[in-house]
C-alpha cells in the first residue's frame, strides 16, 4: 500500500501514539516499527516529524485517505498495540477515537 508523505507523517502519528500509550516502548513495538519503516519506506527519523504534527492536521489527512488505506491504517494500528504481547485498555481507546474521528469502519 502506498502512502504519499502526508498520509506517512500521519499514520506514523496515529502508530507511535499507539505505541507510547502505556508509558513503555518495548522490544516488539521497536522491531514493529522496523518492519513498518521498510514496508512504507521511510526514514525512521520521519516518525519525529510525525510527533511534532498536529493531531488535528494528521486526522483530517486520515479521513481523507482513500478506504483502502483506511483498513491497512486500522490493521497497522492494531498490529502496533499487539506488537508488545499486550494491548492496554488506553490503547484500545485511544484506537477507536481515532477510527471515529478519521471515519474508519472497520471490515469484518
Amino acid at each position: 500500500m502506498e502512502f504519499n508523505l502526508l498520509e506517512k507523517l500521519a499514520v506514523l502519528k496515529a502508530i507511535d501514539e499507539v505505541i507510547q500509550m502505556d508509558q513503555e516502548i518495548k522490544l516488539g513495538e521497536v522491531k514493529f516499527m522496523d518492519r513498518l519503516s521498510e514496508a512504507m519506506d521511510f526514514d525512521p527519523a520521519l516518525v519525529l516529524e510525525a510527533r511534532r504534527a498536529e493531531p488535528a492536521e494528521a486526522i483530517a489527512v486520515l479521513k481523507a485517505m482513500p478506504e483502502p488505506q483506511k483498513q491497512t491504517l486500522a490493521r497497522l494500528m492494531n498490529e502496533a498495540a499487539n506488537a508488545d504481547g499486550e494491548v492496554d485498555e488506553r490503547e484500545i481507546q485511544f484506537i477507536y477515537r481515532v477510527f471515529n474521528a478519521a471515519g474508519i469502519d472497520l471490515k469484518i
